[in-house]
């Protein structure tokens, strides 16, 4: 079955959290950080002490969801709890959380009201590991170094308080703000399905939200595949998202300088956009709420080229097949649009076509028409009423965008 998902190709994730005003990646540095994500070694308490503090006056939760708007953006996805088991929302179960914090306000409840107010649909991220709760049990300094598969085991008695609490924990961010359109687990790697109780956890969740998407990470449980920081070369069998980050970080992290250039994630958004994916593109806001510099000049850049562009992301198919064109395409009814990730060679052309359906192509920033010839082979001329062959464009080099030119190819 079809959904808004399906063709929503562009969406924001919001990695944020109580470690975002010491300026280190979100739950990893207690754990001594990991191979994918080596920065910032903190004991535990040191990682944890930013709890007592956490004050994100500068959170600005209307001005973000504008910006995604601004992008073309159909969906958001909020860190409610990362696998430091903090909680950005307001929980009966436990103290530790923005509740308790000088902030007290419910941010998990500000960000959904705010991006809903924009007419974007809303997702959740929730880790079922929680490396605070002393039922988990609790990650210790004497843990380190973090091993993946060799995580502390629970008593059964633990386990059991721990699940009523996670199952308590996806009960209320599923029933206190209204419509959830994705529920984004991550931390699956830990436990066995049967541990998670991952069908009688997800019998909750679309019992509660019963038109709710579940990514793929709580194990056997899933609707769309998560490849994370990486395009696919080929285009997974099912529904698919990729999520990345707009450095090499997901939380807030001022030493990390490894900046994607504006061109580098319209080009990403172009391949994922023809490949049928959606790019769920990461910003993570300081201790204080506000969205660095650098963060901003990309998602400014990218917005020009957006308001001009938008129409051949969102709500697109994919269009043509790698043999017919050397790069991305989309499709939306009788338009093709194609994606020059490469400066052109005076033309470009595209194979396979209906030649004698072409109407118009336009430079689709500027609504300029281009010239262009098309053949095919010389006895379909005569024989074939319909006859498949080549277009041929000539592209100015004055046409040319200096991110990435899409060229929308008109049939009737």
């Amino acid at each position: 079955m079809s959904t808004w998902f399906d063709s929503a190709r562009f969406g924001m994730f919001i990695h944020w959290g109580h470690s975002s005003q010491q300026g280190v990646e979100l739950s990893w540095p207690m754990v001594g950080g990991n191979a994918a994500l080596p920065d910032g070694d903190l004991t535990v308490a040191e990682y944890q002490a930013s709890a007592a503090t956490f004050n994100p006056v500068q959170w600005d939760p209307v001005g973000l969801a504008r910006t995604a708007k601004s992008l073309g953006m159909q969906y958001a996805v909020f860190t409610t709890k990362h696998h430091d088991g903090y909680a950005m929302f307001h929980t009966k179960t436990s103290d530790f959380g923005v509740e308790h914090s000088p902030y007290e306000r419910d941010i998990v409840g500000e960000f959904v009201e705010a991006f809903r107010a924009e007419g974007l649909r809303v997702g959740l991220y929730f880790s079922l590991i929680d490396w605070n709760h002393p039922d988990y049990p609790a990650f210790t300094d004497a843990d380190r170094p973090y091993r993946f598969g060799r995580s502390k085991a629970p008593t059964p008695e633990q386990w059991e308080r721990f699940t009523a609490v996670m199952f308590e924990q996806v009960r209320e961010l599923l029933t206190n703000y209204g419509q959830i359109d994705v529920f984004w687990f991550d931390g699956g790697w830990e436990r066995t399905p049967e541990q998670w109780r991952a069908q009688e956890l997800e019998a909750l969740i679309r019992e509660l939200q019963p038109g709710i998407l579940i990514n793929d990470r709580l194990p056997t449980v899933g609707d769309f595949e998560t490849p994370e920081q990486f395009v696919p070369a080929q285009a997974p069998a099912r529904t698919w998202e990729t999520c990345m980050t707009l450095n090499e970080s997901w939380g807030y992290n001022p030493d990390d300088g490894a900046w994607k250039s504006p061109r580098q994630v319209v080009h990403t958004l172009c391949e994922v956009a023809g490949k049928g994916g959606n790019l769920l593109l990461n910003v993570s806001p300081m201790g204080d709420g506000a969205l660095m510099p650098e963060q901003r000049a990309i998602l400014g850049a990218m917005q020009r080229w957006l308001s001009q562009n938008g129409e051949s992301i969102t709500g697109t198919e994919p269009g043509l097949e790698p043999w017919q064109f050397y790069g991305p395409s989309t499709k939306r009814g009788d338009t093709t649009y194609v994606h020059l990730l490469m400066r052109p060679y005076e033309t470009v052309t595209v194979r396979g076509v209906p030649i004698k359906h072409v109407k118009r192509v336009r430079v689709l920033a500027s609504g300029r028409g281009l010239a262009f010839t098309t053949r095919c082979a010389i006895i379909d001329q005569f024989f074939n009423p319909d006859p498949p062959g080549e277009l041929t464009i000539q592209v100015p080099e004055d046409a040319l965008d200096p991110f990435a030119t899409v060229l929308a190819v008109e049939m009737g």
